[in-house]
C-alpha cells in the first residue's frame, strides 16, 4: 500500500486529537493540566488507562513474544491482576486521605524533603526511559514500513511526533488526556480486534479450531515450572504484581489520571474494572501473536519478534487491514507518550521546583514555568528515542522490564518503608545514598546469579529483590518514632 496514503491517515488522526485538545483545553488552569481539576469521570479514566498501559510495546512486542516464550508473558498479567487490586485498596486510599496532587508528597510528609525528592527523582529516571523505550518501537515501525519509503529521517519523524505530543498537551494535560486516551484506547483495541478476526478468517478458522492448532504447536503454554529459569511461574506472578504496584501505583502518570477522579470510590471502581479488562486484552493480544506465527508459518515469512506483526500486516494483508494497523499502532503510541510527558512535567514542577508551594509565584508565572519544563521534557524524550535508536534493540519490552527492576525498586521501597513501618529517616544525603547504591547491588547479583545459584537466573523478580536491599538499607540508617505522651 503506498506510503504516502499511510502517511495521510496519521495526519489526518493527529488533526482529530487537536480537535479533541481545543475543546476540552478551554478555560483550562494548572490545576486542569495536573490533576483535570479533579473531575474526571471513572470510567472514561478507566478505558483511557487501558491504553496508558498497553502502549505500542503490548501492540508490537507482546505478539512478538509467542514465538520465542509461547503464552508465557501471560504469567506476568496474572500478576499484574493482583497488583491492581493492592493499588486500589492500599495506595488510593492513602492518595485521597492526604489529597496529594504528586503522589510523592506522601514521602514529604512520611518523611521530609530529601526522601521526597528522592522518590521523584526516581520516577523522573524510571519514565523518561520506559515512555522513550516504547516511544521508540512505534516511531520505528513508522520509519521502518512508511517514512523511509518517504525519504524522512528518523531524527525527523521522532521531532515532528514529540511536537504533536506537545501542541495537544500544552494546555490541557490530564483534562485533555483522559479524552484523547479514551479515542486512542479505542481504536487500538479496534484494530486488535479486527486483525484477530481478520487472520483467523484467512485461515479458515474458528476460535476453538485457533486454540486447537496453537495447543498442538505448543504456543498456549503458560505455566514455566522450571525454578532456575528467569520465567518460573512464581516469579513470573510475584514479580508481576510488584511491577503494578511499582509501575501504576507509584508512578505519578497512572496515579495523576485516578486521583483527578472526584471521588476514592470512583477512583477504585476505575482500577477493578481496569484490572479485569486489562488481562482479557492481553490474553487477546498473545491470541494474535499465535495467530500471526500461523500465518508465518503458512505463507512462508522467516521473521519473528517485534517485527512480526508490522510485517504481515503492512505487507501481506489486504490495504484496509493496513489503514487499521496504522491508526491502531499510533493510537497505541500516544497514550503512552503524552501521558508520560504531562507526569513528568507535572512531577518536575510540583516536586522537584515545588511549584504548588511557591507564595512568590502568580498563576501566571506558575503556568509559564510549567511551559518551559514541558517543552525541556520533550527534548530528553527525543535525546533518549535517539540512544534507543543506537542501541537497536529487537525485543523492546525486555528492556523496560529491566528498567523498572533497576529504578522502581527505591521508589517501592520508600513507599513500603513508609506505610508498614513506624520508623524515621534521616533527612540528609544518607538516604539517596541507599537509593543508588541497592540497584548497583542488585546489578551485581543479578549478574552473578546463575554462576552462584547453580543456574538461577533472575527474571522480574529483580524488581522484589531491589525493593528489599533498599529496605534493608533505609532500615540500617532509620531510627524508631519518637513516642509521644
Amino acid at each position: 500500500m503506498s506510503a504516502t496514503l499511510l502517511f495521510s491517515f496519521v495526519i489526518a488522526y493527529f488533526l482529530l486529537l487537536l480537535g479533541v485538545a481545543w475543546y476540552t483545553s478551554r478555560n483550562s488552569n494548572n490545576d486542569s493540566f495536573f490533576i483535570g481539576n479533579r473531575n474526571s469521570n471513572w470510567m472514561l479514566v478507566s478505558f483511557g488507562m487501558i491504553g496508558t498501559s498497553l502502549s505500542g510495546v503490548t501492540f508490537v512486542s507482546v505478539p512478538g513474544t509467542v514465538g520465542s516464550n509461547n503464552f508465557g508473558y501471560f504469567q506476568v498479567v496474572l500478576g499484574y491482576f493482583i497488583g491492581y487490586f493492592v493499588v486500589a485498596y492500599i495506595l488510593l486510599p492513602l492518595y485521597y486521605r492526604l489529597h496529594l496532587t504528586s503522589i510523592y508528597n506522601y514521602l514529604l510528609q512520611r518523611f521530609g524533603n530529601t526522601a521526597y525528592k528522592t522518590g521523584a527523582m526516581f520516577f523522573i529516571i524510571s519514565r523518561v526511559l520506559g515512555a522513550t523505550a516504547r516511544l521508540y518501537l512505534v516511531i520505528n515501525v513508522l520509519q521502518l514500513f512508511i517514512l523511509d519509503n518517504l525519504h524522512i529521517s528518523f531524527p525527523v519523524t521522532t521531532f515532528v511526533i514529540l511536537l504533536m505530543i506537545l501542541l495537544y498537551t500544552f494546555e490541557g494535560g490530564v483534562k485533555t488526556i483522559v479524552f484523547t486516551d479514551t479515542l486512542q484506547t479505542t481504536f487500538m483495541l479496534l484494530g486488535l480486534i479486527v486483525c484477530v478476526f481478520y487472520i483467523m478468517h484467512s485461515l479458515d478458522l474458528s476460535f476453538t479450531g485457533t486454540m486447537q492448532q496453537l495447543t498442538d504447536k505448543g504456543y498456549t503454554k503458560i505455566i514455566n515450572t522450571d525454578i532456575n529459569s528467569g520465567g518460573f511461574f512464581l516469579k513470573q506472578v510475584i514479580g508481576g504484581a510488584f511491577i503494578t504496584i511499582g509501575m501504576t501505583g507509584l508512578d505519578q502518570e497512572m496515579m495523576q489520571k485516578n486521583i483527578s477522579v472526584k471521588t476514592l470510590g470512583g477512583s477504585q471502581k476505575n482500577m477493578v474494572t481496569f484490572s479485569f479488562v486489562l488481562v482479557v486484552v492481553n490474553f487477546l493480544f498473545l491470541l494474535l501473536g499465535g495467530l500471526l506465527y500461523l500465518y508465518a508459518a503458512n505463507n512462508n515469512i522467516a521473521i519473528k519478534g517485534d517485527d512480526l506483526f508490522p510485517t504481515v500486516a503492512l505487507q501481506h494483508l489486504p490495504s484496509f487491514i493496513s489503514i487499521i494497523f496504522i491508526i491502531a499502532l499510533i493510537s497505541a503510541l500516544f497514550p503512552s507518550a503524552d501521558g508520560a510527558l504531562t507526569a513528568l512535567t507535572s512531577s518536575f514542577c510540583i516536586d522537584i521546583l515545588g511549584l504548588k508551594r511557591r507564595d512568590d509565584l502568580n498563576e501566571k508565572q506558575r503556568k509559564k514555568i510549567r511551559l518551559t519544563v514541558h517543552l525541556i521534557m520533550a527534548f530528553v524524550f527525543f535525546l533518549c528515542v535517539m540512544m534507543f535508536k543506537w542501541i537497536n534493540d529487537k525485543s523492546i519490552i525486555n528492556i523496560i522490564l529491566i528498567v523498572a527492576g533497576y529504578t522502581y525498586g527505591p521508589l517501592l521501597a520508600l513507599f513500603t518503608f513508609g506505610i508498614f513501618s513506624k520508623r524515621t529517616l534521616p533527612d540528609n544525603a544518607l538516604v539517596v545514598a541507599v537509593c543508588i547504591i541497592a540497584p548497583f547491588i542488585c546489578y551485581f547479583i543479578s549478574s552473578n546469579a546463575s554462576a552462584w545459584f547453580n543456574g538461577y537466573t533472575i527474571g522480574v523478580e529483580l524488581l522484589l529483590i531491589n525493593a528489599a536491599i533498599t529496605f534493608l538499607g533505609l532500615y540500617f540508617i532509620s531510627k524508631p518514632a519518637i513516642k509521644t505522651a
